[in-house]
Parts: C-alpha cells; structure tokens; sequence
C-alpha cells in the first residue's frame, strides 16, 4: 500500500510551489491547478482517477527536457521521485521507474558489461525518451530504444493500472513505443540492454569560419560547406555499427564555453563505434583528412564517458526546438540549411544533423509506432530563448524547412521542444490513423489531450 502522493495545490496563477523542480527547461510557464509528485504507481493511479473525476487534463512531468510548452491548469503529475532502476544481468534487462535519468540507468548496467540505448544527455529522463522513440548513441547499430521495451506498466484515463506487454494488452504495447505520453502516464518499464562496455568514440571540431585557403596553398581552416560536403561523402560508406551525427553552431563568447570554440562557428562531427579503436580509427581518418581540427577527442572510452561525445549542457535554459525528417540530403540543401542557421542568422541556432538508417530501418519482431524507418537523416534545429522569442524562431525555421520540403518526411515526436501546439508530422498517415483509433477507445474525454496530443479524427 503507498503512502498518500504529495498534492501541492498552485495558489497564484505563476506559482507552482519553490520547493518543486520545474526542470530543464526554464522557457515556459508551468501554472498548473495541481502538482501531484507521485512516489508509487498508485500515486499516480490516484491522481488521474481524481482529475478525470473533476474533468481536468493531466500533464506528466520527470525532468522537464522535452517540456512541449507552458503548462496552464490542470493536474501535473511529477514522476521524478519515481527513480528506481533494477538490473537483471542474466537476461541482460533493466526495470526503470517513471522518473529515472539516463545517466542512472548507464550507471547501473556498468558493472555487468551491459548498456541502455540511452540518448547523448544523461540527464534526460528514460522513459519519456523511450516513448517518443529514443535515438541513442548506438542508434545505427542497435535501433530505436523503442525497439528494445519489454513491457510498461501505464495508467490509462480509466484510473485502471495495467502492464502492457505483446501477450496483454498489445494494441497499447504498439502505440507506447513511439507514440508518446497520449495514451496514459507510463510508470514504469522494462527494457533489454546490450552488451556495451565500452566503446570508440568522440568528437572531432572544425572552424566553419575558416577560408578554405589563402590562395597560395596555405590554408587557414575549412569552411562550414566543405565540412558538410565531406560528411555527406563519408555517411555513405560506413558501416551500420557506426553512429555518427554533425553539429553546427556559434559558440557564445563567455567564459565557460571551451577555450578553442569559445566565440567561433564550430561544425563538430560526433561518432560512437562498439568496434575496435583500430578500426575505429581507420573509419574517422577521412574526417581527420577534412582540415585542421579546433578540437579532436576520437579515443577509446568505457561506455560511462558516452555523455562527452556530444557534451550537452546540463544547466536549465529557456529553448525552442523542431526537426525534420528527412528521406535523404544532398550537400546543396544541407549547405544552404547552414547558410540560414549560422552566424549571419537572426539569433543563434544549434543545427544538430543525425545520420539514420542502418538497425533503425529495421522494424522490431512485435512492430510499434516509431514511424519514417526509411528515413536517411534526422536534421534538428534548437534556439536559446535568450534575447528573442518563439515567433522570431519559428519563421526562421520555416525558411530552413522550405528548403528541405522536397526530401522531408516528417518531424520527430522526441525533438520538438516548445512547440506543443503544433503536432502535425509526427506520425505518417496509417501511423496517425491508428493511434488515434486507441485515443478515442482509451480516452475518449481527452484526459491526456494537451500538448502533442493526437486528435481523435487522426491529425
């Protein structure tokens, strides 16, 4: 039997109660009627039974990253106190309570050999990554996390607790793994690991600002295009147990940025291999062969160190994101989404470009509802809040996806920060028709119908 759910009622339109954690995102406001930090299942249980009594949505909260934009009325369910994380080492699982992080999950499996197909951010919470699909550093060779989910143990709008797996309830086993929060609050999960101790792995930075040349055979740096030329080129010769991934921004001129990109536009290149370091050094050399590096960290490295490929910040700050999947890119867009985004752009924008397919074109023996598998990269685009604002972002963006319209797919459910108003691509057309048929069985009052919400009528 659980203890009573701690039930902080916001008492002023702004203010959620200072002792709760709003999370990584600081960009929105997060007003709801009722906070509910659930310790158990039951918490939870309690809480949706109790709103859908009084006909408020409810809204789920762990660590706040992917927050789809300002919380206003309602019920909030936090599940960060739900951090449990349980290895079974024999048949290579982990179970992983609602509110748990990567970097907990990572630091678990460690010990056995044994790895999640965690994102690049080990702060990020693992089961909401999990239900938007989860592309992970080892997302090539591995596939989608979603792929690797055993079962879940959901709250449905009914207030009923049920454990979803293929053998029960495998409509709901679907539409969880890839389809997100609007089914339920998910509890918890049980996930299969992958044997991964270690790893070669890192980043390579190059000067996008440089000019290529001075005329006379001395070069200076690379620029931005011949980086993104060479990295096209290279994507299609390696292997499926590579994951690599390129990123593009201006780094701000202040002190806690790394020396060598502080104030520059840098055009990093990120890869994880589970290969020998030889061979993974022989895979990088044509990136090597790019230029001059501002920074090189390709090493061997235990499967703990993953996180510093890609060195995501870990403070709280006010961001807007969105993405597009793409079917495939030629240099010419890709260099003109570079030109768009980059120094000259009206605020600064994080271009964060993902090679896919490999294992993630492969569909899992019980399927689900990650969607694009035949897609050849995920291009993702995130803006800090600072000095601007979302509508300033958005047009910005807009021009970035007219650019790419021809060879897009869609957008990702796991990248679209802020944006909670706007769910259209997400799921292609048979996808979107299915998970909005067990929307309208499971929650026919739209309990969970807020931000990225499905429609009942599929759109």
């Amino acid at each position: 039997m659980s203890s009573a759910p701690a039930q902080v009622p916001a008492q002023a339109p702004a203010d959620v109660p200072a002792d709760f954690e709003t999370g990584f995102q600081t960009g929105f406001a997060i007003r709801p009627d009722l906070v509910v930090e659930a310790a158990h299942a039951d918490d939870v249980r309690t809480a949706v039974a109790d709103a859908a009594g009084r006909g408020l949505p409810v809204h789920v909260h762990a660590t706040g990253h992917g927050l789809p934009g300002a919380v206003e009325g309602g019920v909030l369910i936090s599940t960060r106190r739900m951090d449990s994380v349980e290895v079974d080492p024999v048949h290579r699982t982990a179970r992983i309570g609602a509110g748990v992080t990567w970097g907990r999950v990572i630091e678990a499996a460690a010990p056995h050999g044994l790895a999640p197909l965690n994102g690049s951010s080990p702060g990020v919470g693992a089961v909401s990554y999990t239900l938007g699909g989860g592309l992970g550093v080892l997302a090539r060779e591995f596939g989608y996390a979603a792929d690797h989910v055993r079962a879940l143990d959901v709250v449905t709008a009914d207030g009923v607790l049920r454990h979803v797996s293929p053998d029960s309830e495998p409509d709901l086993f679907w539409a969880l793994r890839g389809g997100g929060h609007r089914l339920g609050v998910v509890t918890g999960m049980e996930i299969g690991l992958v044997a991964a101790a270690r790893l070669y792995g890192g980043s390579i930075a190059f000067d996008g600002d440089g000019d290529g040349g001075d005329g006379a055979g001395e070069r200076d740096g690379v620029t931005a295009s011949e980086v993104i030329h060479r990295y096209l080129e290279w994507t299609r010769t390696v292997p499926d147990a590579l994951t690599s991934s390129l990123s593009a921004l201006r780094f701000p001129d202040v002190p806690r940025m790394p020396e060598p990109m502080r104030g520059r536009y840098v055009i990093s290149v990120r890869v994880a291999y589970t290969g020998s370091a030889a061979e993974g050094e022989r895979l990088v050399a044509p990136l090597r062969a790019i230029g001059p590096a501002l920074a090189d960290s390709l090493r061997e490295m235990p499967y703990t160190d993953s996180h510093t490929i890609h060195s995501d910040p870990s403070f709280p700050h006010a961001y807007y994101g969105d993405s597009v999947v793409l079917g495939d890119l030629d240099a010419e867009r890709a260099v003109r989404t570079l030109e768009l985004t980059g120094p000259k752009a009206p605020m600064m924008t994080v271009v964060q470009l993902n090679h896919l397919g490999g294992a993630l074109a492969v569909r899992p023996a019980v399927d689900n509802a990650v969607p694009y598998r035949e897609a050849g990269f995920l291009l993702r685009l995130l803006s800090p809040l600072d000095g601007t604002d979302v509508a300033s972002v958005r047009a910005l963006y807009a021009q970035v996806a007219a650019v790419l319209a021809p060879l897009a797919l869609g957008r990702s459910l796991n990248f679209s920060f802020g944006g909670g108003d706007r769910t259209d691509g997400f799921h292609d057309a048979r996808t979107q028709k299915r998970l909005a048929g067990l929307v309208s069985r499971h929650d026919p009052a739209s309990l969970f119908g807020g931000s990225y919400g499905i429609s009942r009528d599929g759109r």
